[in-house]
């Protein structure tokens, strides 16, 4: 089956033609530049997000995306009302390129604030202060020497640099700090440089004794002191540096409207639990590096997928949407219990599990078997009312949680109230949500009263967007993987 990037994209690509903000416009195709501001992104409804895709920023874990930037980037995205679309990146050399081209509208990647980088876009207020350190591999036996001999065979000072190699990613701040330096201490320091590794990578090429020396961010190198101990990032090689996030120069009103939400949230205990969660807390970092499901370690996001992948096609689903839709209804728990006596992972209700074979006994394999029974019943319901099969997807979910008859309501007033009842976002979706207001459950059109439609929108939402973090964490592992 398309992706349903697919359907989300070219669903904004309609808002985004119709839209007659001034704020957007297309820029020359020399310049290449895209102009989209606050107000647009308002009205599409959706913030999109370049994040790294590493042990803090971003990943997967027991079914639930995570990460320092991910976290702070949706608490904001909820602050304007709009929903967080992560995009990981892939390619840190083309960041730039990207965020003037309007792929991106912003920029989460630990960056730190230079002149260089300051020519091709603005930065926010300041996410963090840290320094760049060495990072170094510690000796052999390093276990058993004492503190003071461990210090004495490491390198204490930048001026122990000369005639070392150091390796760095091209084009980086760490390449800059280096070249700076070597000049600093008036000897030459040998810089080999790499383009398509990452700062964790080299972190972890040095615990392999692969290479002898890089350069990272502390507030990271710490955190990865935590997985590889056999490193050490003590030595500080660089004065304090401003990390932020970086937006496009003409889209002022959203880095106003960043820096003043960040500047109070800031302020708040809940920043602090949220910084300390991912660079203090090595104990919940080694339960979930260790963990099966946890996506930097294994390309897995449930205990579930080889039967997923095995039945999914008789669906014509991806499986990761039906891994989504499973999450939501039971946390991937086949003993979960719900209201009205719900049971296994599909959430099954006792009257709808007996006619599709399966009860709170049922096994895992059998309850997903029965659930994709009954998720195809529901696309040959909705087949001929709904003929495209990515905009039938929603229908599909929506009548999952809430049944059929309420989603046909909400189609019927949708198309009293002018809008169109074949496309669900900002159409079906809308009267969906509102069913639950008298004026429109007890319109003359609706025949199934009143309904608690938030839930079903909701449940709707919350599953096609886990299912982009699912697709983004599976594409991610088999980049690695080439």
């Amino acid at each position: 089956m398309n992706k349903f990037y697919t359907f989300i994209f070219l669903s904004l690509s309609v808002i985004f033609t119709a839209c007659n903000t001034s704020d957007v416009q297309n820029s020359s195709h020399k310049s290449n530049v895209v102009y989209k501001d606050l107000d647009s992104i308002k009205t599409l409804g959706t913030l999109k997000a370049s994040i790294n895709y590493n042990a803090t920023s971003y990943f997967i874990y027991k079914g639930n995306p995570m990460g320092f930037e991910y976290e702070l980037l949706k608490k904001y995205a909820e602050h304007i009302d709009v929903k967080l679309e992560v995009i990981p990146i892939k390619n840190t050399d083309s960041i730039f390129v990207n965020l003037n081209k309007g792929e991106a509208d912003i920029i989460a990647d630990n960056l730190t604030i230079t002149e260089e980088r300051l020519i091709h876009s603005n930065f926010t207020h300041p996410i963090l202060v840290t320094q760049q350190v060495l990072v170094q591999r510690k000796p052999e036996g390093w276990r058993k020497l004492k503190k003071s001999e461990l210090k004495n065979q490491l390198l204490q000072s930048p001026l122990d640099l000369i005639g070392k190699t150091v390796t760095v990613r091209r084009g980086s701040s760490f390449y800059s700090r280096m070249k700076n330096l070597s000049n600093e201490i008036g000897g030459k320091v040998t810089i080999q440089t790499v383009d398509e590794l990452t700062m964790e990578d080299l972190i972890e090429k040095v615990a392999t004794q692969e290479i002898e020396y890089t350069v990272a961010d502390k507030n990271l190198a710490m955190v990865s002191q935590w997985q590889y101990p056999n490193i050490d990032a003590n030595l500080t090689i660089s004065l304090d540096q401003n990390i932020a996030w970086a937006i496009r120069k003409n889209a002022p009103k959203l880095n106003e409207s960043i820096n003043e939400w960040l500047i109070e949230f800031q302020k708040t205990r809940k920043f602090k639990l949220l910084y300390n969660k991912y660079f203090k807390n090595q104990k919940g970092f080694n339960k979930r590096i260790n963990h099966k499901y946890y996506s930097l370690s294994n390309n897995a996001i449930s205990p579930y997928d080889k039967i997923l992948q095995k039945h999914a096609p008789k669906l014509g689903w991806d499986w990761e949407l039906i891994a989504a839709l499973i999450y939501q209804e039971s946390h991937f728990n086949n003993d979960a219990r719900g209201w009205g006596g719900a049971f296994g992972l599909m959430q099954f209700m006792p009257r709808t599990g007996a006619k599709y074979g399966v009860d709170s006994s049922s096994s895992a394999h059998e309850n997903i078997v029965a659930g994709i029974n009954y998720l195809n019943y529901l696309d040959k319901y909705w087949k001929p009312i709904i003929t495209d099969s990515l905009q039938r997807i929603p229908f599909i979910l929506a009548s999952y949680n809430a049944g059929p008859g309420h989603v046909l309501d909400a189609r019927r007033l949708a198309e009293k109230y002018g809008k169109d009842p074949f496309i669900w976002q900002n159409n079906v979706d809308y009267y969906l949500l509102n069913k639950s207001k008298a004026k429109y459950y007890k319109d003359e059109v609706v025949r199934n009263g009143y309904c608690k439609g938030y839930i079903a929108y909701n449940y709707v939402n919350e599953i096609l967007i886990r299912y982009e973090h699912y697709k983004n964490m599976i594409e991610e592992s088999h980049l690695a993987e080439k």
